[in-house]
């Protein structure tokens, strides 16, 4: 059903084996495994350097027994998994849920729910500050993550066996950590506190990318959040950082262009592209 990675021998121990995912026929068998589990572990790897919306390149899962590897460039469709993640029967844990929720919705259009997060997690029980996940496998595994792959390319194909272990690696612990952390939470009676925090997490990332950033400009100086949209809008439609368009620090200084006689050059001056300088200065006149 699916192709079986050659498991190494960290892997032996806890009896996990790891699946590799790059065929539609593959994928489809997938849900009926997961619909069945009651706790699921996810993260995932992406390019988000120079695009408006995030590559997901890599979906990771794993079960008590299992560890699936989704390669995203081969698998575009990935909205059967929406059923797995509306399951009100499973708890999906992540690590960071806002950052993992919001590339599967922007990539994927995948809204995740349910779900447990063991950054927030640890910070109720430690009560330090947001600790990364090599940390959290240390402290109750004792085991060190290599993490030299947290940078790789990981558009590039094939994966390298360096990689796929890393990605492997991140889901491996996350059921495991949530078991240990959920024990200690319901003895301080903190585990729905904790169960509420990670869903208003996932919410923040199951959303456009520009509502967030939209909340950061001043609503109340004239046509800044209509400009911030027609950036948004041109960055999507090019599929390019907001900031490729004009950065941040440029749009109080557009506006005041805007009313005045040869905006156009002005404008042309920050935004450096003669056609975007020209169709925002028309924007503005409708």
């Amino acid at each position: 059903m699916f192709i079986l990675l050659k498991r190494l021998s960290n892997y032996l121990k806890k009896n996990q084996k790891i699946f590799f995912i790059d065929k539609p026929l593959e994928f489809s068998n997938l849900e009926e495994q997961l619909i069945k589990e009651d706790l699921i572990g996810v993260d995932t790897e992406f390019d988000w350097r120079n695009t408006y919306f995030p590559n997901l390149s890599l979906l990771q899962i794993s079960t008590k027994s299992k560890i699936f590897l989704i390669d995203c460039l081969k698998i575009k469709d990935l909205s059967r998994l929406q059923n797995i993640f509306d399951n009100l029967e499973s708890t999906i844990i992540f690590h960071s849920v806002r950052s993992d929720a919001t590339v599967l919705f922007s990539s994927a259009n995948l809204e995740v729910k349910n779900v447990f997060d063991i950054q927030i997690a640890e910070q109720v029980i430690s009560n330090k500050n947001p600790q990364n996940y090599a940390n959290l496998v240390k402290k109750y595994f004792s085991i060190h993550l290599d993490k030299s792959e947290t940078n790789s390319n990981w558009l590039k194909r094939p994966f390298s066996k360096n990689q796929l272990d890393y990605a492997a690696n991140d889901v491996k612990y996350l059921i495991g950590i949530f078991k240990k952390q959920k024990k200690i939470l319901l003895n301080l009676k903190k585990y729905e506190s904790v169960i509420n925090s990670s869903l208003e997490e996932a919410k923040l990332g199951n959303r456009e990318l520009y509502i967030s950033r939209l909340k950061k400009i001043d609503s109340s100086i004239k046509n800044a959040q209509r400009l911030f949209l027609w950036r948004e809008n041109m960055a999507i439609e090019k599929n390019v950082p907001p900031s490729y368009i004009f950065k941040d620090k440029h749009l109080n200084k557009i506006l005041n262009f805007l009313d005045k006689e040869q905006s156009e050059d002005k404008i042309y001056d920050l935004v450096g592209n003669l056609k975007l300088s020209k169709n925002l200065v028309e924007f503005f006149k409708k």
